[in-house]
């Protein structure tokens, strides 16, 4: 094999992989593995996502991910094909990161693509490689996998892995290559030879590479995403507290999150948790509680309270509307779940605009990068070029992602084109007396006083 420099600047041995899937987790792992110097073909079945990749056009909205990808495109180390027997052959690894939707009706994570990916591999496998899941999977998935590739093809040489990914939309470049660790579950020694020559860019510069088993590979990835989940909503529980109490939520997670055993991340109170991970993942681990016999009480909690956040910020709006919007015009500030991300999977405006829409609002949207998905997902909205715009003549403004162009908007100037200067600040970005002497009549936020409601 060859030994190319990778990104770390140390020497290793270049590994052939296969990335099953060109979603998010997959376009991301596949192109940032090509950086460390690997040999990387992504596959998928769509023909004109792999059209548009090979074109050097990056489906998804992710910083840095389109220059890096063309960077290692051009270097040749990596490539996207259709085809993914000639992909799987002659493979070290092969990881399937397909999509693992929440099922209809029960809760389970939807295993169908997983287990389709494992039978093609089967058979396009020609030597020994190791098959990585790379998705999200409930517990056994990876035993399963094994299963079903052993019964299609029960000649093939294979181990099987768990690699759960840990990656923020909107900074998943730099998570990838520079992780707090990497999580791989193994059952032999061959196994985890190989993952760690894949990782060994990272391991080289003191990352720390976690060798474990299958189960407990794939239950960190839960319960690591639970456990952030359960600090949002507890948070967000505490502001709604703090509005009663006449405390100021922003002061009550500093203090918290001074204390070097809770930590200052994941302390921010918002409209609720939203995303790719934290909405499945969540219901994924209280069915799996439900199923072994232990009910998983607490993240059946986070669950229910998350909804009834969502549903808050709702009243929210319409109380500083003076009780009712019908008829109001209302500018709504960001739909994406996050900012720096165009994903609307659970986001919280696909719960509170549709409210407003019907309770007879006009709603106008501004939103960097949430129009590709929005327009098909928020029917009846206007969409704005930029916040003044949207303001022209409104009746409220709300802010519901903290994206940066929103967060040093003129106040005077925005408060100037309303109709009735209002806000709803629904992230928390704005000092209230900054909004009042801007000339805002109406203010409110999460878990701080307010004020003219």
């Amino acid at each position: 094999m060859a030994h190319p420099t990778d990104q770390s600047g140390a020497k290793g041995e270049q590994m052939k992989i296969a990335m099953i899937g060109t979603g998010y987790v997959g376009l991301v792992s596949g192109v940032c593995f090509s950086d460390f110097g690997h040999d990387v073909i992504c596959v998928d079945k769509n023909p004109d996502k792999i059209t548009q990749l090979e074109q050097g056009i990056v489906p998804i909205y992710e910083p840095g991910l389109e220059e890096l990808m063309v960077k290692n495109v051009t270097a040749g180390r990596l490539s996207f094909s259709g085809d993914l027997a000639a992909a799987v052959a002659g493979a070290d690894a092969v990881f399937i990161a397909v999509g693992t939707p929440t099922r209809r009706g029960d809760g389970h994570a939807d295993l169908t693509y997983v287990m389709a990916a494992a039978e093609e591999i089967a058979q396009a496998l020609t030597g020994y490689a190791v098959v990585v899941t790379k998705s999200t999977v409930p517990l056994g998935t990876n035993r399963q996998v094994k299963q079903v590739i052993h019964k299609a093809n029960p000649k093939a040489e294979f181990d099987v892995a768990s690699n759960p990914e840990f990656l923020r939309e909107g900074a998943a470049i730099d998570d990838f290559m520079h992780p707090d660790r990497v999580v791989v579950g193994v059952q032999n020694d061959r196994a985890a030879e190989v993952m760690n020559d894949i990782y060994r860019p990272l391991s080289l510069r003191d990352f720390p590479v976690m060798m474990t088993d299958l189960e407990s590979a794939e239950m960190i990835k839960y319960a690591a995403n639970a456990f952030l989940a359960t600090k949002i909503t507890f948070i967000n529980e505490i502001a709604a507290l703090c509005e009663r109490v006449g405390a100021d939520v922003k002061m009550v997670s500093k203090g918290m999150g001074m204390d070097g055993r809770i930590g200052d991340k994941f302390l921010h109170a918002g409209p609720g948790y939203g995303g790719s991970c934290f909405p499945k993942d969540t219901k994924a681990l209280a069915r799996i509680g439900q199923d072994h016999a232990m009910p998983m009480q607490l993240t059946e909690t986070v669950i229910k309270v998350n909804d009834e956040v969502k549903r808050r910020m709702i009243d929210k709006v319409v109380d500083i509307c003076g009780g009712n919007v019908n008829g109001k015009t209302i500018a709504v500030l960001g739909v994406t779940f996050k900012p720096n991300t165009d994903d609307m999977r659970d986001a919280p405006s696909l719960t509170i605009i549709p409210a407003l829409v019907g309770g007879g609002a006009k709603v106008r949207v501004v939103d960097p990068q949430g129009r590709r998905e929005g327009e098909a997902l928020l029917p009846g909205v206007n969409w704005s070029e930029d916040a003044y715009k949207a303001a022209q003549n409104a009746d409220a403004i709300v802010i519901l992602t903290e994206w940066n162009e929103f967060r040093a908007l003129d106040l005077k100037r925005l408060a100037k084109r309303m109709n009735a200067p209002t806000m709803a600040d629904l992230r928390n970005i704005y000092a209230p007396k900054d909004v009042k002497r801007a000339g805002f009549t109406a203010y409110v936020s999460i878990g701080r006083a307010g004020f003219g409601v």
